[in-house]
């Protein structure tokens, strides 16, 4: 019979030996190499673009430390999940529980009172977590859990290492259309395995013809590396700056159907806030800042109703970008003059030998005297 489970699991490595990419952190002496040959159990997550090996490492890790291997998609994972998998096996006498190791994948995709619950679970150590996602961890992993956790940064896979991959299918095609496969993925691969095997089974060769009819009858167009990801998002905030809400809301809820993170609208949304209304309603700021902090308390589906009202707000408001622009000019004068001579009025003179060089001699608080240095006397930024 053959084998149904797909081709990127057929072929996936259970040891570091086996493991392709990602030298940086499992090549000789590196952290995870080292963390994995002797043994320590911690929480970490996982930082990268899609299919650079993120599940792989975590099962890699847990089946080396002989830790029960617990998988989880934050998508659709519950509270209820992640507390029967804490409270697995405690109590019964005379049993020596293994160490249960969480993998949760799409860790971005937990609200911040989602995160707040798998906290204490982790600072006791009934669970260790190994979070993997493709989005900041920064932004998107509340402080004390990520205090608690290293992030480990992972990169695309190189042409190289593709082909690596590739070859280990032992599945037949010429350079042309490895080559293409490869320049599609762009390090993803997963991408190149999926397109691979669906080719395979839908027209038997592989060649460059095939693999771009595949393409087009399987690949949903909005994809969260590929074009129509930056088409919509670009249309979405193009709709808001040409003040039309309803493109915008429509825009808006394409990326809410096709599984666009929140948090990235919504911070998409703070920028806007910022760089195109800007002084001409001051208060959208603040709108956009609470639209972000709604998202990320309460999260999908009912975060799509503050995310609407927040553009149905910012679409309307007045424009304004002259902030923005004042600090392109300012930047671009840095760029060309690099840091100028402070005048001496505005220094800072903490020490009595500053004061003798006359730093700050002459300070007014409300001067209308130009501050500027001195090559650059009554430019005008904010015009």
């Amino acid at each position: 019979m053959a084998r149904m489970e797909p081709l990127a699991a057929q072929i996936r490595p259970t040891s570091l030996k086996d493991f392709v990419g990602q030298r940086h952190l499992v090549g000789p002496n590196k952290p995870l190499r080292i963390a994995v040959a002797k043994k320590h159990l911690f929480s970490f997550i996982l930082w990268g673009p899609p299919g650079v090996g993120k599940t792989t490492l975590a099962r890699i890790y847990a089946q080396n430390l002989g830790a029960d291997f617990f998988e989880l998609s934050a998508v659709s994972a519950t509270k209820d999940e992640i507390r029967q998998i804490a409270d697995r096996g405690r109590g019964e006498l005379g049993f020596k529980q293994k160490p249960k190791i969480l993998f949760l994948d799409e860790i971005h995709r937990f609200n911040k009172a989602q995160q707040d619950f798998l906290l204490p679970l982790v600072e006791t150590g009934q669970l260790t977590l190994v979070g993997a996602t493709t989005e900041n961890p920064s932004f998107e992993v509340i402080a004390p859990l990520l205090s608690r956790c290293r992030v480990f940064t992972l990169e695309s896979l190189s042409e190289k290492e593709m082909r690596a991959i590739i070859e280990r299918t032992k599945i037949t095609l010429p350079d042309e259309a490895r080559d293409y496969l490869i320049a599609l993925a762009d390090g993803d691969a997963r991408q190149a395995l999926s397109v691979l095997e669906a080719t395979q089974k839908l027209y038997g060769p592989i060649t460059v013809e095939n693999l771009k009819k595949t393409i087009q009858s399987t690949f949903l167009r909005y994809d969260k590396k590929g074009e129509e990801h930056y088409n919509t998002i670009s249309a979405f905030i193009k709709s808001l700056r040409a003040s039309q809400p309803d493109a915008a809301i429509y825009y808006l809820a394409r990326m809410i159907e096709a599984g666009e993170d929140p948090k990235f609208i919504a911070r998409r949304m703070v920028i806007f806030a910022s760089e195109d209304v800007g002084l001409a309603q001051p208060t959208a700021l603040v709108v956009a800042n609470e639209v972000f902090r709604a998202v990320e308390t309460i999260g999908l589906p009912e975060a799509s109703i503050n995310l609407v009202h927040g553009v149905a707000y910012l679409a309307q408001a007045k424009k304004n970008r002259s902030a923005y622009d004042a600090l392109q000019m300012a930047l671009a004068d840095v760029k060309k003059y690099g840091n100028l001579p402070v005048p001496l009025k505005i220094r800072n003179a903490p020490t009595k030998l500053m004061k003798e060089l006359n730093y700050g001699k002459g300070y007014e608080k409300y001067t209308k005297e130009d501050l500027l240095p001195d090559k650059l006397k009554n430019k005008k930024y904010l015009l």
